[in-house]
């Protein structure tokens, strides 16, 4: 089955995905199946099936992969769009502050909002085109003895990173945006990576 994402950006289509009912029919529908079938599996009856289905398809979110004859009618197979479904942030209506604060977690929201959106609609289009989106994710941890140490360890970061940006930046070359932000890591999550080395 083909990968990519699904990009949702209109409220609607949102809502439609949020009911329980919906969200199983997304999760059975991972594999292609019929709404006879789908009705069977998870033990509906079909014409409520139906009625969900039909709402699903016409938002976009589960396509149409085959017909089959069967019995003197049309059977319609059915599927989940392929990838993973990524919500634009703005569409829950939360409602960022536009805070230009780099030690500022509604900054740090805002920004991660921002990139959630840009990179599913390129990921969504490049996908559609039979593309690839060239991205890169630099990730790791660090403990920090003093609250302090955050703000130097900023200020060096930011001086590393204007040095490599001074080197590879061309006027004429692709402008790529990045991102560096940290924030407190889950509770357990370094325990588990010392764990693994």
């Amino acid at each position: 089955m083909p990968t990519g994402i699904t990009y949702v950006d209109e409220p609607d289509r949102v809502r439609l995905a949020l009911s329980p009912l919906r969200r199983r029919l997304l999760a059975q529908l991972r594999e292609p199946a019929s709404a006879t079938q789908v009705a069977a599996a998870l033990e509906l009856p079909r014409q409520r099936v139906n009625y969900h289905l039909r709402a699903l398809e016409n938002a976009g979110l589960v396509e149409l992969v085959e017909e089959r004859p069967r019995r003197g009618c049309v059977e319609r197979i059915l599927r989940t769009r392929p990838g993973a479904f990524v919500v634009d942030p703005a569409v829950l209506g939360a409602e960022l502050t536009r805070i230009h604060d780099q030690y500022a977690a509604e900054h740090l929201v805002g920004v991660a909002a921002g990139t959630v959106r840009d990179v599913a609609r390129m990921q969504a289009r490049a996908a559609e085109e039979g593309k690839r989106l060239l991205t890169f994710t630099v990730e790791t941890e660090v403990r920090f003895a003093e609250p302090g140490d955050v703000h130097s360890f900023t200020d060096e970061l930011a001086d590393a990173i204007r040095q490599v940006v001074a080197r590879y930046d061309s006027p004429d070359g692709r402008p790529y945006r990045m991102v560096a932000a940290g924030h407190p890591a889950p509770a357990g999550t370094v325990e588990t990576q010392e764990g693994r080395s």
